[in-house]
């Protein structure tokens, strides 16, 4: 399938594997009147991602390694096709977190070959009406590339861009007045419950604020069910409605200048949760939770 929608981030699809695109308001304008719009056929980078991901480590690091060592235009209208064992073992919403921010790195849209896991919520969700295609064996990609992620410790995107990642024990102890953990790329029942586990019984730092923003009534609904956002009330969490509010600053938690923040959003770009002149941090739920415990960006390994 072909989807598209004025979200840069819709190549979270690949995920279950459609092709996913980003557009302009008049370009789905057009859409909406014809139907149709116009394409050129990308180019196809694979990024083969091997072994398996550490306590600590999820797939929010996995991407951030991707990001630091390609940068922010290896993909600019190209797609990539993300494979290898350590894809191969991702969750459903893991897949969707490695989709959605490849178009940080300029793509035009990402696919992973669906598991039967992704088949399955697929079909839930919609039915038994679609067709699963498969790579030819002897595509020829324009590009390939590979990583080892069984060393591959907690990682930190620093301000003010996505691909200036860096270790999290290389930034410990830095300051931070707000932790947020939610959006398209952190807010889905696993991260949410990652969040709860390390925070379960325990208080967030007193200057530091948590906002968790699930990514949908869905996910809002389970977590309420399983007592996570009860932990996280009680850890000093606030709770705001279901949606993707800091990807473009409207959302409860507004940074001011000065301030700092630890987010598990897709991008930390100047201006992107409030002030230009405020810093974010991009990390992942577990690194995100830990920091709001302590107050200071940590290395979350210590609390598992």
């Amino acid at each position: 399938m072909i989807l598209v929608a004025t979200d840069s981030h819709t190549t979270t699809h690949g995920a279950f594997g459609a092709f996913g695109t980003g557009v302009g308001s008049t370009d789905l304008a057009t859409i909406l009147i014809t139907g149709k719009l116009w394409f050129r056929v990308p180019e196809i980078i694979k990024i083969n991602i091997e072994g398996k991901m550490m306590p600590g480590v999820m797939a929010k690091d996995v991407i951030l390694k991707v990001l630091g060592e390609l940068g922010q235009d290896v993909a600019v209208y190209k797609a990539i096709e993300f494979a290898g064992t350590a894809i191969e073992t991702m969750s459903v919403a893991e897949r969707m977190v490695i989709c959605n921010m490849s178009v940080e790195m300029g793509a035009k849209t990402s696919y992973i070959q669906p598991s039967d896991e992704v088949l399955s919520y697929v079909r839930e969700r919609y039915g038994n009406d679609f067709t699963v295609h498969t790579t030819d064996p002897d595509y020829e990609y324009v590009e390939s590339y590979n990583f080892e992620i069984n060393n591959l410790p907690p990682l930190v995107a620093v301000p003010h861009s996505i691909d200036h990642v860096l270790p999290v024990n290389e930034v410990e102890g830095v300051k931070v007045d707000q932790v947020l953990i939610g959006t398209c790329t952190g807010g889905r029942v696993e991260d949410i419950e990652i969040a709860a586990k390390i925070l379960k019984g325990r208080k967030i730092a007193p200057h530091t604020r948590l906002v968790v923003l699930p990514a949908s009534n869905e996910v809002f609904k389970e977590s309420i069910r399983r007592g996570y956002i009860q932990e996280l009330l009680d850890s000093g969490a606030t709770v705001s409605a279901p949606g993707c509010g800091p990807c473009l600053g409207v959302h409860q938690g507004l940074l001011s200048a000065g301030e700092r923040c630890v987010t598990t959003s897709s991008r930390n770009f100047p201006g992107r949760m409030g002030s230009a002149e405020a810093e974010i941090y991009a990390a992942s739920p577990v690194t995100a939770a830990a920091t709001a415990l302590e107050g200071k960006l940590v290395d979350p390994r210590k609390y598992l």
